[in-house]
């Protein structure tokens, strides 16, 4: 890949000329109850360095954690490159420990361990690992071939003051990203509450109120009727759950899993479809028009709708709720994503790290049901206010999008000399 011309006075140099690479590993003879803080993979970003570190005992922890990590190191992610997972730890515990997933880079005394930290985590340098990477699905790079990409290597004086200006700047620029987020996280809640007050009090204020006789669902309109789901729905099932890899296949019948449900939404970027044979034997997940699913891991309730054009497809793993019987089926499926299903959904689930639904579970959230005329016109608010919502949303996000591009533009610019004043 051609390179960026460099100031006089700076060179060019391979990473392992200034830097030595896995220096230490932990003893396979450790106590397995000597405590360890171990960074996973999964626990780094290229913008906020390390966000998650676990503590372990050594026999506690996977096989893979065994690199010894100092203060002054830099993580770079030697698998699932396209993650970008890139660190530089400024102050390490004394037993912090890293994935052999990772390339611990030990800097030099000869060079700036700050430097070398943002030269890492410049556009080029990151490039150029994710290119050299092996591997279409998990691809990945040799630590030795890693520390032959070259790196801008200014004076020591002039490395210093580049980690120094970009330490500073960053952080601004980190302050106004997570301010956007703490925005976003209140949007979030923002549309969460209208659509939970929308489906449990109505579009009245001054409607007479009744007690539910259910706790966590309190006060309803007076004309409004409390039923459980399954005296909703004709029918609560559930989609393909034995092996349905097995049944995956480039050609036939779309698969809708949990992954691709977002409230009464879907996402296909990621879709799967089941054979024909597979499509044959599980007839009983076929999905119609006015039919809801919901996943059975994960988020409390999710719920999507089928709509005319997804009619015939499969889904796996999923809560089947089928068209409901003299009720909206937008106006149910708004409930269900509502903080009044999830609240029920939690109760009744399994698991302590992820939780997971049956469909019993699903067959008693209990439902707040007006009028069917009242249900289509809560349905129609609940759409265009979210829409209103998501636009405000969308606005906040691409602001962060904007500010997170002129970060990385910051960092390669004053890694590579571009920037006056600093070479």
């Amino acid at each position: 890949m051609s390179r960026p011309a460099l100031p006089n006075g700076w060179s060019s140099k391979r990473l392992k000329y200034l830097a030595t690479y896995n220096d230490e590993v932990l003893s396979e003879s450790t106590d397995e109850d000597q405590g360890i803080d171990y960074v996973e993979i999964s626990g780094v970003s290229l913008v906020r360095g390390v966000e998650e570190v676990e503590r372990v005992t050594f026999g506690q922890a996977p096989s893979r954690a065994r690199r010894k990590v100092r203060s002054g190191d830099i993580l770079v992610s030697t698998v699932r490159t396209y993650l970008r997972a890139i660190a530089k730890i400024d102050e390490a515990s004394p037993d912090l420990i890293a994935s052999t997933g990772f390339c611990v880079v030990r800097p030099g005394d000869e060079v700036d361990s700050g430097y070398i930290g943002w030269a890492a985590k410049s556009e080029p340098f990151v490039s150029e690992v994710v290119a050299r990477s092996v591997g279409v699905s998990y691809p990945a790079i040799n630590a030795s071939e890693l520390v032959n990409i070259q790196v801008p290597l200014p004076p020591l004086e002039t490395q210093q003051r580049i980690a120094r200006f970009l330490d500073e700047k960053t952080a601004r620029i980190d302050g106004l990203i997570e301010k956007k987020r703490a925005l976003l996280d209140r949007l979030a809640e923002k549309r969460q509450a209208l659509i939970t007050r929308a489906v449990t009090k109505g579009l009245n204020p001054a409607a007479p109120m009744r007690p539910s006789g259910i706790d966590w669902l309190g006060d309803i309109p007076a004309h409004w009727e409390v039923k459980r789901l399954k005296y909703v729905s004709p029918k609560v099932t559930v989609g393909i759950v034995v092996t349905p890899a097995a049944y995956y296949a480039d050609d036939g019948v779309l698969a809708i899993r949990g992954l691709n449900i977002r409230p009464m939404a879907f996402d296909f970027s990621e879709t799967r479809n089941i054979s024909e044979e597979g499509h044959r034997l599980h007839l009983k997940s076929e999905l119609y028009e006015g039919d809801l699913v919901a996943v059975r891991t994960g988020d409390p309730g999710t719920t999507s709708l089928i709509t005319e054009d997804l009619e015939g497809t499969n889904c796996v793993d999923l809560v089947i709720i089928r068209k409901p019987s003299g009720a909206s089926s937008r106006f149910v499926g708004w409930f269900l994503n509502s903080d009044a299903a999830k609240v029920q959904y939690a109760m009744g689930s399994e698991g302590a790290l992820q939780l997971h639904f049956n469909v019993e579970t699903s067959k008693e959230v209990v439902i707040s049901l007006p009028p069917p005329e009242e249900q289509s016109a809560i349905a129609e608010y609940i759409d265009q206010g979210l829409e209103y919502e998501k636009d405000r949303a969308a606005k906040v996000e691409r602001s962060v999008e904007l500010l997170q591009e002129y970060r990385a533009a910051l960092v390669t610019s004053a890694v590579t000399g571009k920037i006056t004043g600093l070479q």
